[in-house]
């Protein structure tokens, strides 16, 4: 049993407000004048918390149109230099994180971290399945391994398309920092009657983008990565809840759980520490 009682709820709350804002660890630990395994600690708390109440409180989700994508980045050291790592750790390398939203709500129903394979698409889709009451369309990307896990989880109850994106040549000069120039777009449908008019991932490519900017593990360019893979899933189930329940979405003044009708009030991280506080009191052999 764990009670993380010398410091109050205001300053928890401020530790992970500013985690899911962009901060790095290291540079809360500096602000909030805490030790750095203080906010580890934390993190993993929060993670564990959040990651249990997303699993009792997203279900039953009345969806009319879902977007699905993966986000990329890396745990220790990219794939290309985990044989050469130092004392590489269980989980170092690439790391995806799955997400699966809402179109109207912008609410993200789904996620899950780990590869991007057959095996974890599956996964991901029967998880997103099993939180929505409705019948959705469906769009993903072209990557393949959707194919047969919306088979697996929808069977014929999905009107589902693929977008694929067709991209041109990578600009010259400018490899590592500009993608390459987007020429156009063909779309699949693959199941059911899908609306041509919202067969679009632009919505969950936004969210995944709001994901990279507002988490320091997801920059690009810099040495801001996660150590530990678990530390990682940590972090994107605090900000899931975070984006879900306490940060309101500019264009729908209200948060995303609020206009998916999973609450009638908006939260604030205070209650996500109260959250955790609850769930340190639950004797570990029936939490875990």
């Amino acid at each position: 049993m764990y009670f993380m009682n010398k410091l109050p709820v205001a300053k928890r709350a401020q530790i992970l407000s500013m985690l899911c804002e962009g901060a790095s660890m290291r540079s809360v630990s500096r602000l909030a004048d805490v030790s750095i395994n203080t906010v580890s600690k934390l993190l993993v708390d929060a993670g564990r918390a959040c990651s249990d109440f997303h699993d009792e409180m997203v279900q039953g989700v009345h969806s009319k149109r879902v977007q699905v994508d993966e986000i990329w980045s890396f745990t220790y050291a990219k794939a290309k230099n985990v044989a050469a790592a130092k004392a590489a750790p269980d989980g170092a390398g690439d790391t995806w994180t799955w997400t699966g939203i809402d179109a109207d709500s912008k609410l993200i129903v789904s996620w899950l971290v780990g590869a991007r394979d057959a095996e974890y698409a599956t996964a991901f889709i029967n998880d997103l399945r099993e939180r929505i009451a409705t019948r959705i369309q469906l769009t993903s990307d072209g990557h393949r391994p959707y194919l047969d896990a919306v088979e697996d989880a929808f069977g014929a109850d999905v009107d589902y398309a693929v977008l694929q994106k067709l991209y041109g040549a990578d600009p010259e000069n400018e490899k590592r920092y500009s993608p390459a120039k987007c020429i156009g777009v063909e779309c699949r449908i693959i199941q059911g009657d899908p609306n041509p008019k919202h067969i679009s991932t632009s919505y969950v490519e936004r969210v995944n983008l709001t994901m990279r900017m507002a988490n320091r593990r997801f920059t690009r360019l810099t040495n801001a990565f996660s150590k530990k893979f678990d530390n990682h899933v940590h972090m994107v189930a605090l900000y899931t809840v975070w984006y879900n329940w306490v940060r309101i979405h500019k264009t729908l003044r209200v948060t995303p759980a609020m206009a998916a009708n999973l609450t009638d009030r908006l939260w604030d991280m205070t209650e996500v520490v109260e959250m955790i506080d609850r769930a340190s009191l639950v004797p570990a052999t029936q939490s875990e």
